[in-house]
């Protein structure tokens, strides 16, 4: 059947594999709704790029899906290092390095069918390519259906991240038109307006419903293929009732084996277009068939099918414990399903693909009410060590409540403290602050008497800063002293690094200059040894500190470099706390329209964890509280709430503070001040800057200057104000870049001349709430010409988008890329990544289509034609 209407991608296609073929390797992502011709545009690019080598790889629609299909796929097309590597079970970084280089060796067109199914691991692999293939001579096709992607679904937070490299392009492939429609149909028999209003123009029904036939149409999809597949023999049909439960990719041997497939057969499903075949073997030429011809089946024929599978499978010595697993699951195979998954968990956790190690674990779970209580407590811990690296953190602590329970019923000490100090590590990430405390001392308390070890080392770390956490600096140092010298003669390296990186938060909060030091040298060590996890928690801590010490320059090359990190190793977790610190930054800068796009992407995550979310819900309530937007007080009680269910002194300060400047800036200046003062004892126990501006406040609400606090260990503007210098103050914080802060401080000033600064200050910024401040108190002390400050440009935003924000929707309206907003608004890709982010989010939309079409029924900008 031809080909209609996408010539417009085929030649965009076409232009993108000829920069290819001269060294500017593109990314080209190509959407459509499921039927809309995707892999029918990638066949035809084949036909006409007959030059290029090509490889093509699938994602499994299986329930839990094959980690890194389409790389063992393309593997066994291209062969060399690549494919041996694949064969010896290679670690996955080796991989990933392995394709690198093949696409690098000479022009390739690697094509990933079906990116929605992708698996974790893959979606990392699609990452590490998008960001390197500019390097390359290859085009990376990858098609994905764009109407089954929900806001949160892992692929899309992929793409948006893809979205900001300059090689990656986007295609777009819709419904047919009602006149390809009529052309496709004449001659068929059917009345070419009755198809389209059945199919609207999805070509894969347009094509079923002409070749089935018949003048009663069929309603829906799943009747169409199983129209077709009532037109072959019986024989046929049971073979392809087989592989429809075989999976995705069909070998024909071992569908042989299973239902007895003759060729004869094979080539009646081919012919009659139910199957196809490709590179890797056989397929359904659509998997809504597979999918049909699977549920139509009854239970117990599926179940006998999938016990003939996995003999054949066994037979035919298959090593997939993936797909082992799931045909020992479907044939309710006990034994087979205790064998095959967890060797498949620990397959798809070596490969980086933690959601499906995690749903092979939990496979395995539901299978093992009968092995004793050692093997139980093994699976439970490794699900506990997945579901830890999926945010999944209330599942992790059930697991590991659970794993902990069983060592200890079998007298296993050793095992029973490390998943205690586990315990108390998701603890702390459900924000239950107390309690991971308590569970990190019983947890070494539980290992030392064991002897020196590698658990004691990790317990001793834990401990370490839970203590610090609590308040407890000096017992933190002491911890921190055996848990390096422990981490030197075992020969730990990433302990030794989480050591030194505890060692720099207790020096910062002491007041010693040092702190970055040990920080840096943690950074090195992770860095030397390839300790990922501890290298992007060094980044964090150290953007964190320069941060709150007002070192704005020192934090941005640092963010900047621990950013480029976090992405290069997919450290995603770190990556959002360099980003949350970033949005704390932002917010001190005075740039409240970026500080508020960077925390609602973040806060937008529904992996998000509750720890991560503190600074994100500061710079957003903040940002806006500070315009006069008092919507931000949901975000800054909030932050308090999860504050004070960790009963951790840091985070209580960080939040109550900008809570108290809500209350200020609202007027209820007695408010502000109780809910201060319950934090005043706690400024000895939190860092130095931070204690610093605690002490700030309190002045400034009249209060008792907090105790513990040397002036030399503060900020220099810090300790301008506590002095009394409130003019030196301000110009201390104008030279670090912090306006608002200067105006604060000049208020404090109380002068005539004082407030009149304060008030230019605010009203540059915009900062209303604290410019009828000034004015209140300027007209009450009699001062004439008070000026009645900026008229209003506009209207509130009906969507409560900021300036900026109505700026990027006008020219995502328009049908700009975010690299073409960037040079049109003179900022960076990523600052328009955040911006469109948090536009989209607010309209309530997950596309720019959806955007421009919901601005332009408010009026924001003209509606599309």
């Amino acid at each position: 059947m031809e080909v209609l209407e996408r010539e417009p991608q085929l030649g965009a296609l076409s232009d993108y594999a000829a920069d290819a073929r001269v060294g500017h390797g593109r990314l080209v992502l190509v959407a459509g709704e499921a039927g809309a011709g995707k892999s029918t545009v990638v066949a035809e690019l084949r036909r006409r790029a007959r030059d290029l080598r090509w490889a093509e790889g699938a994602c499994d629609g299986l329930s839990t899906p094959r980690p890194l299909a389409p790389l063992f796929d393309a593997a066994g097309q291209l062969g060399g290092d690549l494919l041996e590597a694949c064969r010896r079970g290679a670690p996955r970084d080796r991989l990933f390095a392995l394709l690198l280089d093949t696409l690098s060796a000479e022009p390739t067109v690697l094509v990933v069918e079906d990116a929605h199914w992708a698996d974790e691991s893959t979606l990392d692999l699609l990452r590490f390519l998008g960001r390197r293939i500019g390097r390359t001579p290859s085009l990376l096709v990858v098609t994905y259906r764009d109407d089954e992607l929900g806001a949160t679904d892992p692929l899309r937070l992929l793409l948006g991240d893809l979205a900001l490299q300059r090689t990656t392009r986007r295609i777009e492939v819709g419904p047919l038109s009602a006149a390809a429609v009529g052309r496709l149909a004449r001659g068929s028999g059917h009345e070419p307006s009755q198809v389209y209003r059945l199919t609207a123009g999805n070509p894969f029904f347009v094509t079923e419903v002409i070749r089935n036939g018949h003048h009663a149409l069929p309603p829906a999809a799943r009747d169409i293929v199983l129209a077709r597949l009532a037109r072959v023999s019986t024989p046929a049909r049971h073979v392809a009732a087989a592989a429809a439960v075989a999976g995705a990719q069909i070998d024909p041997d071992l569908l042989g084996t299973a239902s007895g497939a003759t060729s004869g057969h094979l080539d009646e499903l081919l012919d009659s277009g139910i199957l196809r075949s490709d590179a890797t073997g056989l397929r359904f030429r659509h998997e809504l068939g597979r999918i049909a011809v699977q549920r139509q089946l009854p239970a117990h024929r599926r179940r006998d099918l999938h016990v003939r599978l996995l003999a054949a499978m066994i037979a035919h010595e298959i090593d997939d414990e993936a797909l082992l697993a799931y045909q020992a699951e479907g044939a309710h195979d006990t034994d087979a399903v205790l064998r095959f998954a967890p060797l498949a968990g620990r397959r798809a956790a070596g490969l980086g693909a933690h959601r499906e190690a995690a749903a092979q674990y939990e496979r395995a779970l539901r299978f093992a009410g009968g092995l004793d209580a050692g093997r139980r407590a093994s699976l439970h811990a490794a699900l506990g060590a997945e579901l830890s690296l999926l945010d999944r953190w209330a599942d992790a602590a059930s697991a590991w409540e659970t794993a902990h329970a069983l060592y200890r019923e079998i007298g296993n000490v050793r095992d029973a403290g490390d998943a205690l100090r586990r315990l108390a590590r998701v603890k702390w990430r459900l924000n239950q602050g107390p309690e991971a405390y308590r569970l990190s001392g019983a947890a070494l308390e539980l290992l030392e008497p064991l002897g020196e070890s590698e658990q004691v080392a990790r317990a001793l770390v834990l401990h370490g800063m839970h203590e610090l956490q609590q308040g407890h600096p000096d017992e933190a140092l002491r911890l921190t002293d055996r848990a390096e010298m422990l981490a030197g003669r075992l020969g730990l390296p990433d302990v030794l690094a989480d050591a030194l990186d505890n060692r720099g938060t207790v020096l910062m909060t002491l007041g010693d200059p040092q702190w970055d030091g040990a920080l840096r040298q943690a950074l090195a060590i992770s860095v030397t040894a390839g300790l990922d996890d501890q290298a992007g928690r060094a980044y964090a801590n150290l953007v964190a500190g320069l941060v709150d010490e007002h070192r704005y320059a020192a934090a941005e090359r640092a963010y900047l470099d621990g950013t480029a990190f976090c992405e290069d190793n997919d450290v995603s977790t770190y990556g959002v706390c360099l980003a949350g610190s970033r949005a704390l930054m932002l917010t001190r800068l005075d740039r409240w329209d970026e500080a508020e796009a960077v925390a609602s992407e973040l806060l937008a995550r529904p992996t998000l964890s509750p720890s991560n979310r503190f600074a994100p819900l500061v710079a957003r309530g903040l940002s806006l509280v500070r315009r006069g937007d008092r919507s931000g007080e949901q975000a800054l009680d909030e932050a308090v709430g999860h504050a004070r269910a960790t009963g951790e002194p840091t985070w209580l300060v960080e939040t109550v503070l900008p809570r108290a400047e809500a209350h200020w800036l609202a007027g209820d200046r007695g408010r502000a001040a109780r809910l201060l003062g319950d934090v005043l004892p706690l400024a000895s126990s939190v860092n130095r800057p931070l204690g610093g501006s605690l002490a700030v406040w309190a002045r400034r609400l009249d209060l008792p200057r907090p105790e513990g606090l040397a002036d030399e260990s503060l900020p220099l503007p810090v300790r301008h104000s506590l002095a009394g210098d409130h003019a030196a103050a301000a110009r201390a914080w104008e030279e670090v870049g912090c306006v608002y802060e200067a105006g604060l401080a000049a208020w404090d000033g109380g002068a005539d001349d004082d407030l009149r600064a304060a008030l230019d200050r605010f009203d540059r910024l915009e900062a209303g709430p604290a410019a009828r401040l000034t004015r209140r108190r300027m007209r009450e002390r009699g001062l004439a010409k008070v000026s009645v400050g900026p008229r209003a440009a506009t209207r509130a935003h009906p969507a409560g988008l900021t300036a900026r924000e109505q700026e990027v929707l006008a020219l995502i309206a328009m049908g700009l890329s975010n690299g073409e907003i960037a040079e049109s608004l003179v900022i960076s890709p990523r600052t328009v990544h955040h911006h469109v982010s948090a536009v989209l989010a607010k309209l309530g939309v997950t596309t720019r289509r959806e955007a421009a079409q919901v601005a332009g029924r408010l009026g924001v900008v003209p509606a599309e034609r």
